[in-house]
């Protein structure tokens, strides 16, 4: 894959990410509004993130990490690609089946292990029965997933990409006819959570077909392939666990706070938006491209791919989590303050955007490091480094509790997804120069650095500038839209006059994307 087209692959992944964070905003727009924080909104990010966690522990996490990169070389050397998927298929649809029968039989002991401070109110029986409904989605999902590696190996993103997109057109769909219609509106938005499930498992299914993948339900086999496969994915499937720990840490600090686990969830799905066009698309394409490449012995075009995965991906995040620590008030204020949501509810979401903001490009930095692991099958010293940030993560979010409050899973998190990023890039030097940043990178990094900062002053000025209008309804929108136009402008224009990067790459980029 040469530059331009891992460059083409990343915008593409990128292109409906955004559009399925955008709609993702829309979302939590109307979840903030027609349900707002307390205890209905805890008792429903309670249940929707046990399906989530689990899902990214066995089929994002442990399976991709696994299946991916061996599907890839299959492919490339044309070793029987086809019944490693289908085996791969049918040995991970068994073990999801039977963790769904568990998990709903069990609902009670999981709520409790993850957000104990409900215990003893209403939060509690509420989250079991939603969280009962909302399971099966791991089983959608993770098969889905399955489908999206089997594309992405092949250098189709664009469908895998656009399935999240469904999941919020039908929960944006489903809350709209709950408030018109004068239903109960979350009965309706935990109902359309399984039912857009499928359908993705069905769009991921027939995108793969088309591609010369047509999987269908079997009997599981064990071969020396699948024995490969689950001793790569289990170091894998530990880190998983590690990251999830680190979310179930930070939930059972924040049950014990009225609303906290509302106003973490409203910041984490601000900060998501760059993470997930940004991080997610670069780690996607990244890890084919690069285990195609090892394979090939090209440890020059690997070097390349990682540079510039880096490169393009620092350029929009720096920028970004500058924002978010320098504007987050007025971006939660037009974003997330009406009907349900209150001004004391946009200040604290603020907060805790500042936060996740500091530690964003550690976040997107983990993404791009991890496939030079994934891609020559080391899944333990990742586990090994995950189980370092756990430590700290776990460490900070109950030691500062009683400090700060409410607040300290954030702090915890970006700490420790610091930590991770430092484990990553010191363990990466035992590969070479395969594994390191190219000349043309340390060239740009700092330029960005410096574009970023020019825009974090022109932002900050903007914003003094801007605040009544931010005080009329009407008017704060449209202010926004101009806000964040000035932060574009400033930081891709001036990135551009000082070399950071060249606007006809992005251009080049899109157009083949």
């Amino acid at each position: 894959m040469k530059p331009i087209r891992l460059m083409s692959g990343f915008f593409t992944v990128g292109i409906w990410t955004l559009l399925s964070r955008v709609l993702g905003f829309l979302r939590e727009v109307l979840l903030l509004s027609l349900i707002g924080p307390g205890p209905v909104m805890d008792a429903f990010v309670a249940a929707f993130r046990l399906p989530n966690m689990f899902r990214r522990f066995f089929a994002e996490g442990a399976f991709n990490a696994a299946f991916v990169p061996m599907f890839a070389k299959k492919l490339e050397g044309e070793e029987g690609a086809g019944r490693f998927a289908r085996d791969a298929f049918n040995g991970l649809g068994m073990v999801v089946l039977i963790l769904t029968g568990l998990g709903m039989v069990f609902m009670p002991a999981l709520v409790w292990a993850t957000a104990e401070g409900f215990v003893g109110d209403a939060r509690f029986d509420m989250t079991v029965g939603f969280g009962r409904i909302v399971f099966p989605y791991i089983l959608c999902m993770s098969l889905s997933a399955l489908f999206s590696g089997i594309l992405n190996a092949t250098g189709r993103f664009a469908v895998a990409a656009a399935a999240p997109v469904l999941l919020n057109i039908f929960v944006i769909t489903a809350m709209a006819i709950g408030a018109l219609t004068g239903g109960v509106v979350v009965n309706w938005l935990i109902w359309s959570i399984p039912v857009a499930g499928l359908a993705q498992l069905f769009l991921t299914w027939r995108a793969a077909a088309a591609a010369g993948f047509a999987l269908r339900p079997g009997r599981p086999r064990w071969t020396p392939e699948m024995r490969s496969m689950i001793v790569i994915a289990l170091p894998a499937a530990l880190a998983s666990g590690v990251m999830q720990i680190n979310l179930v840490v930070g939930q059972l600090v924040a049950s014990q706070y009225d609303s906290a686990v509302s106003w973490l969830f409203a910041a984490d799905r601000l900060y998501q938006l760059p993470l997930g066009v940004v991080g997610i698309a670069v780690g996607v394409v990244l890890l084919p491209d690069l285990s195609r490449r090892l394979r090939a012995g090209d440890d020059a075009g690997a070097r390349g791919a990682l540079s510039r995965a880096a490169e393009i991906s620092l350029a929009l995040t720096i920028p970004s989590a500058v924002a978010l620590v320098v504007v987050p008030l007025a971006l939660v204020t037009v974003l997330f303050q009406r009907g349900a949501s209150d001004v004391d509810d946009s200040a604290a979401i603020a907060t805790a955007v500042t936060i996740y903001g500091l530690g964003l490009p550690a976040f997107v930095l983990q993404k791009i490091l991890q496939p030079i692991y994934f891609a020559r099958e080391d899944t333990r010293r990742p586990f090994y480094f995950a189980v370092v940030a756990m430590v700290v993560n776990a460490a900070l979010a109950i030691g500062l509790a009683p400090v700060v409050g409410w607040i300290s899973p954030a702090i915890a998190a970006t700490l420790a997804g610091w930590v991770m990023f430092a484990c990553l890039a010191i363990g990466a030097r035992g590969y070479g120069e395969a594994a390191q940043f190219d000349a043309r990178f340390h060239k740009r990094i700092w330029r960005v650095l410096a574009a970023s900062a020019a825009m974090g002053l022109c932002l900050w000025a903007a914003n003094v500038a801007f605040q009544p209008f931010f005080g009329i309804p009407w008017w704060r929108g449209l202010t926004l839209v101009v806000l964040i136009a000035v932060g574009a402008v400033s930081y891709f224009g001036i990135g551009h006059l000082i070399g950071a990067f060249r606007l006809s790459e992005f251009k080049r980029a899109v157009r083949r994307g």
